[in-house]
C-alpha cells in the first residue's frame, strides 16, 4: 500500500514540538511522572495490551512511540515490536532504555516504509497529533486481516482537554501541546474507523484519575473513578478514549 504524504509543515512542527520537550522531561510535563501518573500509566498499558490482543510472538507496530515509556510494557509481553517516532530526541530517550525486541524507526507513519503486515497496531496519545482519516486508512494497510488496533487519546468532552485544545496559544497550554494535535469525540472517530475499513469498533470513555492527584487521595479517586465509568452521560466526559478495532 503506498500511503499518502504528510505535508512537510506539519512533519516540521511536530519534530519541533519534540525537540522542545525534550529540553526538560516530557513524562513529567505528560503527567506519568507523578504517583498517580504512573498508575495510569500502568493501567492504559494493561488496557491496550488486552484490546490488541498481544501474546509472545505478535508482530507489533507502535506507533508514536514518544520516550518509550509504553514501549517497555508492551516489550515485556515478548512480543516482536516495531517502534516509530518522528522525533529523533524523544527517539533517543526511548533507546536509551536498552529494550530488547525492539526495533526503533525515526520517521512518520505516513511517509515512511515500517513494512508489514502487523498482527497489531498500537500507541498511546498519537492519534490526535496525525491527520484523518489518512492515518487510519495507513494503519488498515498495515494490519493482517483480524489484526487489531488499539489506542488510548484524548476525550475532548473533557473539559481540561477542551480547554487545552481550544486555548492552546496560551503559554501554559504551549508547554506541552503541538499546534496541531486535536481530541476526539468517539461518535465522530468510530465513524471514521468505519468509513477506513474497521469492524468491531469499540471505543469507550475512561480514566478519571488526574495525574497531580495528591496520594492520600489516589486510592479514593480511582474507586470513585472506575464508578463513573460505568455511569451513563457522567462517563462521556472521562479523560480518555480507549479505542480499539479489527481488520476484518
Amino acid at each position: 500500500m503506498t500511503a499518502p504524504h504528510l505535508e512537510p509543515s506539519r512533519t516540521a512542527r511536530e519534530r519541533a514540538h519534540g525537540a522542545r520537550l525534550s529540553t526538560g522531561d516530557p513524562d513529567d510535563l505528560w503527567g506519568w511522572g507523578s504517583a498517580a501518573g504512573r498508575l495510569r500509566a500502568q493501567r492504559r498499558a494493561r488496557l491496550l495490551a488486552d484490546g490488541a490482543g498481544l501474546q509472545r510472538g505478535s508482530r507489533v507496530l507502535e506507533v508514536g512511540c514518544g520516550t518509550g515509556l509504553f514501549t517497555e510494557h508492551f516489550a515485556s509481553v515478548g512480543v516482536d515490536l516495531t517502534a516509530i517516532d518522528v522525533s529523533a530526541e524523544l527517539l533517543d530517550r526511548a533507546q536509551a532504555r536498552g529494550l530488547s525486541g525492539v526495533r526503533f524507526v525515526l520517521g512518520d507513519l505516513l511517509t515512511t516504509d515500517i513494512g508489514g503486515p502487523f498482527d497489531a497496531v498500537i500507541g498511546s496519545s498519537v492519534l490526535h497529533h496525525l491527520p484523518m482519516p489518512e492515518a487510519l486508512d495507513c494503519m488498515h494497510g498495515l494490519l493482517k486481516t483480524g489484526g487489531r488496533l488499539a489506542f488510548a487519546e484524548p476525550n475532548f468532552l473533557n473539559p481540561q482537554i477542551a480547554l487545552e485544545r481550544t486555548l492552546r496559544f496560551l503559554p501554559y497550554y504551549a508547554r506541552y501541546t503541538s499546534p496541531d494535535e486535536t481530541a476526539f469525540v468517539r461518535w465522530h472517530l468510530a465513524r471514521a474507523l468505519r468509513r477506513s475499513g474497521f469492524t468491531n469498533v469499540t471505543i469507550v470513555p475512561h480514566d478519571w484519575l488526574h495525574p497531580a492527584t495528591p496520594g492520600r487521595m489516589i486510592e479514593r479517586v480511582r474507586r470513585w473513578g472506575r464508578r463513573l465509568e460505568q455511569w451513563p452521560v457522567i462517563r462521556e466526559f472521562a479523560g480518555s478514549l480507549l479505542i480499539s478495532a479489527t481488520r476484518s
